[in-house]
């Protein structure tokens, strides 16, 4: 998906995180209109938490009856990570990809040096539409790569007793996906039966957040947590209530969690290992340099082979926005411990 506000928040560096925390952090709204006039909330990037291991980037757009039109557009340095709740996308891309997005099926696309793809509802009305999409910084080793897409429409289960889990990218309770991923890392959609407390593994050398989706979640992370905004943090309670659309960030060093839904709930679970890499993150581009983003905007408007063109598209494009007036820096996180 491209994105068409771009502000100081891109600017993102990855800290050392130095234990485990509770944190509440509220989605914002993001006023997109324009080509898709959709209701987005976003979770990634915030001021204080950039990151979470590579996890950089989460949207929810919907639930909300809509006609999504997404032209091409570029990307570079990512993994685009779709994971529909209602509805169905046509995805087509400028590799040869066109298949329509469902609910509990991943796509995924890795753009390495560069891609573009565009992503549109089926049919010509509105439909009911709801999905998170979320963005994988790729380290060096992966970032200059060839483009690549992978569709998995059967994903692995982690079940126990209350619990139902997708494992849609990484590991997670030793169950691992089988879609490509560069770093160490999890992507989890988890589902708890109403009255059920669910304990969920944890490695302790990784961060975690939870996103909450669907219903309400209390989870026990054993020290006062806070509640995070814009301009002041607050001390809440040590049961931490988690609410649709709301991130928990939980630090490192845990070995598990414990989650109560009292009327049943599903959460996303993203983590990792701590990103080590500084990064800058602009438009629907993740480089390292100003000059690397400035370069990558440059060959989009060019219509530069870089990027292609997507198949059963004519001229219709998404324009890159104007570079900023000043050099794109990376920022410092203020959860988690700092450089």
């Amino acid at each position: 998906m491209s994105r068409l506000d771009v502000g100081t928040e891109d600017r993102v560096t990855a800290a050392e995180c130095t234990g485990p925390m509770a944190v509440i952090l509220q989605a914002r709204e993001v006023p997109l209109g324009g080509v898709r006039n959709m209701h987005v909330r976003r979770t990634l990037p915030q001021r204080d938490l950039p990151m979470v291991g590579a996890w950089c980037f989460l949207d929810r757009f919907g639930p909300q009856p809509t006609r999504m039109r997404v032209e091409p557009h570029p990307h570079i340095g990512l993994q685009t990570v779709t994971w529909p709740l209602l509805g169905e996308v046509r995805h087509r891309d400028t590799i040869g990809s066109d298949v329509v997005v469902t609910r509990g099926a991943l796509n995924l696309m890795t753009s390495g040096h560069g891609i573009a793809h565009s992503e549109y509802s089926l049919g010509e009305e509105e439909i009911p539409l709801d999905a998170l999409q979320l963005w994988v910084a790729l380290p060096e080793s992966a970032r200059h790569m060839a483009p690549a897409f992978e569709q998995h429409t059967e994903l692995p289960r982690l079940s126990a007793p209350g619990l139902e889990a997708l494992v849609v990218m990484g590991e997670f309770g030793g169950v691992t996906s089988p879609a490509t991923a560069h770093t160490p890392i999890v992507g989890a959609e988890v589902r708890i039966a109403a009255g059920a407390t669910v304990r969920l593994p944890l490695h302790a050398h990784w961060e975690y957040a939870l996103l909450g989706v669907v219903g309400t979640i209390e989870v026990a992370t054993g020290e006062t947590s806070t509640e995070a905004n814009t301009d002041s943090s607050t001390d809440v309670a040590t049961g931490t209530r988690v609410d649709d659309e709301a991130l928990l960030y939980l630090g490192i060093g845990r070995e598990h969690i414990d989650v109560y839904a009292p009327d049943g709930a599903t959460v996303f679970l993203v983590g990792g290992e701590p990103f080590p890499e500084q990064i800058i993150m602009w438009w629907n581009f993740v480089g390292r340099t100003h000059e690397e983003i400035v370069a990558a905007r440059e060959d989009w408007e060019r219509d530069s082979p870089r990027f292609g063109r997507v198949p059963g598209h004519g001229d219709e494009r998404i324009p890159a926005p104007p570079m900023p007036g000043v050099r794109l820096t990376t920022r410092q996180r203020r959860l988690g411990g700092q450089r």
